[in-house]
């Protein structure tokens, strides 16, 4: 059996972080999910920037969105929702057959609006419109702006990933503003069932104090950090909070492991899969990581759910002067201007493909 496929038999979602038009046409998506026991997709501007940039898939429709007047942001979209749509009906039967609870694709609203409250709320209700599938997350970011925005979607019943989370207190704060969204669903008389995930970035913790710290701590911030927040995500499940809108007919925000990619060469390139395997999570991997777990990749138990060793660990980070409430912040402020800076690359490489198929007609 192959570990992706026991990794599934402990009770965690695999998803696919990528999403591409060859990786559609050629059916290997579909192949992951019949193969791999991939159960969801996730998506941000930096895949498709290397998506479009790196292959003439897109030519054909880039045409078509210039021959409409497309330009730009518009067109990224229509391009986006193509792929993320065709995912979707893939992913549609898991969806079905789980009544909601896996099955999902994921696309995000302009990094440019990460600091926008309004701004979020109208772009991921269009989005969500223009999409039509029931299992399509928007993704909105966890920053101070963000939460209100989250709550306000998950009240429109708009579906959401909540995404750039990177402690236990970002977390709670996500997790609040999604309760908060369904208790008002419940107090209006609406349906509380309303999908929603809390993104948890987990290699970025490491790259940042990589050479930093002691050797003998390299490579186990992000597993530790993420000790605590599995923790706390355990916590607010069996809480009477919790539990009371449950009773009402609402689903569990569930939490998801991204950034799970090994970025230290010298590491286990399944590093972060082994160790954050738990039961009612997602980790969503990267390409490589997905082949690399299922061809040598070995499954233990599961995550501790007591959290006292992480906590241990994270002791020893704090005595090698590491302030992990200070670097969450700083990580969450970083990868916000890091979609920025790859959402202007992606516009560019429209810009520029654009330009390239107008002399070429």
């Amino acid at each position: 059996m192959k570990a992706t496929q026991k990794l599934h038999n402990l009770g965690q979602s695999l998803w696919l972080d990528n999403i591409t038009r060859d990786l559609l046409n050629s059916e290997t998506l579909k192949r992951y999910i019949d193969e791999l026991s991939v159960t969801g997709l996730t998506s941000n501007p930096t895949i498709f920037d290397h998506a479009i940039k790196n292959s003439a898939a897109y030519d054909d429709a880039i045409r078509e969105g210039l021959a409409k007047g497309k330009t730009g942001e518009g067109l990224f979209f229509d391009l986006a929702l193509d792929d993320l749509t065709r995912a979707a009906d893939l992913f549609r039967p898991i969806y079905d057959r789980t009544n909601g609870v896996d099955g999902w694709v994921s696309l995000e609203v302009s990094p440019l609006l990460a600091y926008d409250t309004t701004g979020t709320i109208a772009a991921a209700k269009e989005l969500s419109a223009r999409a039509g599938r029931p299992n399509l997350f928007i993704k909105i970011p966890g920053t101070k702006e963000g939460l209100p925005a989250i709550e306000e979607t998950i009240f429109a019943g708009v579906p959401v990933n909540v995404t750039l989370l990177f402690s236990s207190e970002q977390y709670a704060a996500a997790a609040e503003a999604y309760l908060r969204g369904i208790e008002r669903r419940i107090a209006a008389g609406l349906n509380p069932k309303v999908g929603s995930v809390a993104s948890m970035f987990i290699s970025r913790w490491d790259a940042a104090v990589a050479g930093k710290v002691p050797e003998a701590l390299s490579n186990r911030l992000g597993i530790a950090v993420s000790g605590r927040i599995y923790k706390s995500y355990l916590d607010l499940l069996s809480s009477p909070r919790s539990q009371c809108v449950l009773n009402a007919g609402a689903q569990s925000q569930r939490l998801l492991w991204a950034s799970t990619g090994t970025k230290d060469p010298k590491a286990s390139d399944t590093l972060y899969i082994k160790a954050l395997a738990a039961p009612f999570t997602v980790n969503t991997m990267p390409e490589g990581t997905l082949k690399a777990l299922a061809d040598h990749g070995e499954i233990g138990s599961s995550m501790p759910t007591d959290g006292r060793e992480c906590e241990k660990m994270l002791e020893q980070f704090a005595s090698a002067g590491v302030n992990v409430s200070q670097l969450a912040d700083q990580l969450q402020d970083e990868g916000a201007k890091s979609f920025v800076k790859s959402w202007n690359e992606l516009m560019t490489v429209i810009a520029s493909k654009s330009k390239a198929l107008k002399q070429a007609a």
